[in-house]
């Protein structure tokens, strides 16, 4: 397997004592999961990994999206702001204005 050229973490809100549990399971990122995975076949996105992870610890903004290896965050994420993030990976940047600070 080649490294990825974007590696997308989705927050599940799982903490390392226990299960899953904060703003980003209760607002849906578990469905955002498939979602994006299916976005980037769609799309036809090469060298790109969608994995779900812990808890980012910047629970007043989830769902938390990160995008690696270039340390994008982004906040409040639903399935209309993952299409425009995607609609950024296509062109190499981040959303500027999405971005969390």
């Amino acid at each position: 397997m080649k490294i990825p050229k974007y590696h997308i973490f989705v927050c599940s809100s799982s903490r390392i004592a226990g299960g899953p549990k904060g703003p980003c399971k209760g607002h849906g990122s578990s469905d955002l999961l498939p979602y994006i995975e299916e976005e980037v076949v769609d799309r036809g996105l090469e060298g790109v990994m969608v994995t779900n992870t812990g808890c980012f610890k910047l629970c007043d903004n989830g769902p938390i999206l990160a995008v690696y290896p270039q340390g994008w965050f982004y906040g409040s994420v639903n399935e209309e702001i993952v299409d425009r993030i995607l609609d950024g990976l296509e062109e190499g940047e981040p959303v500027d204005e999405l971005l969390l600070a």
